[in-house]
This record gives structure tokens, sequence and C-alpha cells, in this order.
């Protein structure tokens, strides 16, 4: 840690006996030691909260930018399906909804236009194609 080499801890060592005396050396150097330790465990402490505090903060920011991937995506979700719904309603017959009707709000419109797409998959035929005899033979995956 401070790099001292054993000539250096030795001289210590020597002037430590002559300055305290050899009845107080041994409690200083026991006193010493304790303070040092519990430098050592608050540097090392607040090493594993500053490392948990960066990890949080990432992981904060991978789920903020999650977050806008899947907002971006189900914005994208809701504009396809509203193009699907907007030339259905323009090839209805303009006379035929109320005058004071109020206008249909985003979430009426996409729940209409999914409704609606939901009838028309079930209104279709089945066009999956027939499995080859080398398909059926094959294991179930």
């Amino acid at each position: 840690m401070f790099d001292i080499g054993f000539l250096e801890l030795l001289l210590l060592g020597v002037v430590g006996l002559l300055v305290l005396g050899p009845e107080r050396l041994p409690k200083a150097a026991r006193t010493l030691g304790l303070w040092i330790g519990k430098i050592k465990r608050t540097v090392s402490g607040m090493q594993r909260e500053i490392s948990a505090q960066l990890e949080a903060e990432e992981l904060r920011q991978k789920l903020d930018e999650q977050q806008k991937k899947l907002d971006d995506s189900v914005n994208q979700v809701k504009r396809g399906v509203e193009g699907i719904a907007e030339p259905e309603r323009g090839s209805r017959d303009p006379d035929s909804r109320r005058q004071d009707a109020p206008a249909a709000t985003p979430e009426q419109r996409l729940d209409d236009a999914l409704s609606r797409a939901r009838e028309g998959a079930d209104t279709q035929p089945d066009t999956t194609p027939e499995p080859s005899p080398v398909d059926k033979d094959a294991p179930e995956r």
C-alpha cells in the first residue's frame, strides 16, 4: 500500500521503541493495527457501494432504452393498424354517420380496426401448404 520495505519498517520500529518505550509500544502497535483495519473496511465498503450504484445506474439506462424501443414499436403498430382502418372508413357512406356524433378517440379506432382485422382473419380460408412426405417422416420440433 505505501511501498514500505523491510528496512523502513525496522527503522520505524526502532524509533517507536525509543519514543514510546518497551511498555507502551505493543499497545500503540495494536491500536494502530485496529485503526488501519477500520480504515480498510470503510474504504472497501465505500467501493462496494459506489460499484453497486454504478451498476444500478447502468441497469436503469438499459431499462429506459428498452422502454423507449417498446414504446416506439407500440406506436408503430398503432399507426399501422390505424392506417388499415382509415381506408375502410373512407369507403363508407359519409351520410350514414350522424352529424352530431362525437369523433372517435384513437383508442376506439384502434379497437375497431383490431376487431375488423380479427373478423377478416376468421373468414379467410386456411392457405397453409400440405406437408411433403419427407416432412411427415421428420420428427416434431
